[in-house]
């Protein structure tokens, strides 16, 4: 027999809401929020959609994106599974904060605050704005990660543009071209890289490199070759630190940061907002487990700013992402929230 289809993750994802293209399902997250309870929901100034629970001094803030990556796909159920767009990535998740919430409800000295937040799967301006709008004492972080487990770090992020020039010269001549000179240059970054790994067993403390596009050309008189070059990066190399690396490694080239770079983060797993998942997950029959994550999320954007106890929660499989089979099982969904309502429960009964 199927599990009941629940109402606010089918909402959600059947609002259908790339980067950019938020606002009907934000409008909708809103208006669904009000009718599960919130005491306020509203759309904030950057376009994300809010809900308050209570107005006590000590917050709770969970935080959720509403956009998805491009590519629509038909929202269905088949058995236990809902197909859709953002049902993983993170629409699963945000759901779950919203239907966890509306369990618990106002709880005396507290403000549980859900926030779908837009534009994570780009630049992550939802989240920016928020930096200075809230100081919570406890956040979670919406995303999937099976609702047995936790996430406490996601690596940080960081692109660059590196160009090489070289005078133009006929091809008899034995002079290294620009294109031969890039190729050089990435795989003196590759080796640094592999040196800069070595030892470090875990891939969280790894620095992960990747060449992501390569482009040349002429103007008759100088040729030019860019290297587009991806980081993923460990706690202890910040954004800065690797660039000024990969300046020393890129000899005579010239290094452009591209985006928004993000220095990776590591929640304190000794934290009275763990033991509260800990609690919830072990009270829904589950055995808690921790992970630590290659990508990045906005949990990298609030968590160095805010410096609270932080993780990150959610149901559904990470390895669905992005993918046209995208699919969360309701079991697992349903079991989420009550982890989540029982955390909560938990947390501000202290």
């Amino acid at each position: 027999m199927a599990n009941k289809l629940p109402e606010t993750l089918h909402g959600l994802v059947s609002h259908f809401s790339p980067s950019g293209q938020e606002e009907e399902a934000v409008d909708w997250l809103v208006a669904r929020m009000k009718a599960l309870g919130a005491d306020e929901a509203f759309r904030d100034e950057a376009g994300n959609a809010v809900g308050l629970w209570g107005n006590g001094p000590k917050q709770v803030l969970l935080l959720g994106h509403i956009d998805t990556v491009p590519g629509e796909i038909k929202v269905e159920q088949v058995n236990n599974l809902l197909y859709g767009r953002g049902t993983v990535d993170a629409k699963g998740p945000l759901a779950c904060f919203v239907d966890g919430a509306a369990s618990v409800g106002a709880v005396e000295g507290w403000q549980i605050v859900v926030i779908g937040a837009v534009g994570e799967e780009k630049d992550s301006d939802g989240a920016r704005f928020l930096v200075d709008k809230y100081r919570p004492d406890f956040l979670v972080v919406g995303e999937p990660n099976r609702w047995d487990r936790m996430a406490l770090g996601y690596k940080g992020s960081a692109w660059a543009n590196v160009t090489v020039r070289a005078e133009q010269f006929h091809t008899a001549h034995a002079g290294a071209s620009a294109c031969e000179t890039a190729v050089e240059t990435w795989l003196a970054v590759k080796a640094f890289g592999d040196s800069f790994n070595e030892g470090r067993q875990k891939v969280f403390e790894q620095l992960l490199l990747s060449l992501r596009g390569m482009e040349s050309g002429s103007d008759g008189l100088e040729q030019w070759a860019r290297l587009s070059i991806g980081a993923r990066l460990p706690v202890d190399l910040p954004p800065d630190a690797w660039y000024e690396r990969l300046r020393e490694v890129a000899v005579g080239a010239r290094v452009e940061p591209v985006g928004y770079p993000i220095p990776a983060w590591a929640c304190e797993k000794n934290s009275a907002l763990v033991r509260a998942f800990l609690n919830g997950i072990r009270a829904a029959g589950g055995t808690p487990g921790f992970v630590y994550k290659t990508g990045t999320a906005d949990l990298n954007v609030v968590a160095p700013v805010w410096r609270c106890p932080s993780l990150v929660y959610g149901p559904g499989d990470s390895a669905l992402d992005h993918t046209p089979n995208e699919h969360i099982d309701l079991g697992e969904y349903a079991k989420a929230v009550d982890v989540l309502a029982g955390a909560l429960r938990y947390l501000t009964a202290k």
